[in-house]
């Protein structure tokens, strides 16, 4: 019930246009490095917004521990949504179509070698992969691209500290 709660917050939330307020936005942007940067830029205002929230969640659960990669990783964990190009909508079926297959990556890697619509969502519902690449490439620290990846994992699938893994988790709360 708490997922469905969720979800119909962020659906609602996403409705919004507009990224985060200036100083969340100002805030966000000196975490990062240059190219995590030009790719935090690059996700629509909902999820600039999202992530800048976590992040800031996780700042206040972790204090000096939150270090800038600790914060990045807060801040890009669902990049890799970037690589489906869908809006609300498109996000809304993909989701549910995700919740039918589960997290069975035969079936969802099938869909990524169609065409159109589905393939989009194969490639929704592979975000924390495809983040996870994306990151690495722009040279981002590894616990960054390991949270990126893994955000989506049971706690037994976490690579990362605990501590830190949890306080991720629960601020993203998805």
């Amino acid at each position: 019930m708490a997922r469905a709660v969720h979800l119909v917050r962020r659906f609602l939330g996403s409705l919004r246009p507009g990224g985060p307020r200036a100083s969340d936005r100002e805030w966000a942007e000196s975490q990062l490095l240059p190219a995590e940067l030009e790719l935090w830029r690059c996700l629509p205002g909902p999820d600039r917004r999202h992530s800048a929230a976590v992040a800031r969640r996780v700042e206040r659960a972790l204090g000096d521990r939150a270090t800038r990669s600790v914060l990045a990783a807060a801040l890009l964990h669902d990049v890799g949504k970037l690589d489906a190009h869908l809006r609300t909508y498109g996000r809304v079926v993909a989701t549910l179509a995700g919740a039918v297959v589960g997290h069975d990556e035969v079936v969802i890697r099938q869909w990524t070698t169609t065409t159109g619509f589905t393939r989009r969502v194969g490639l929704y519902l592979l975000h924390p992969e495809l983040g996870g690449d994306q990151l690495a490439l722009a040279g981002s620290d590894p616990l960054t691209v390991a949270w990126t990846r893994e955000h989506h994992l049971p706690s037994s699938g976490w690579t990362i500290d605990p501590e830190l893994a949890a306080a991720l988790h629960a601020a993203d709360d998805d």
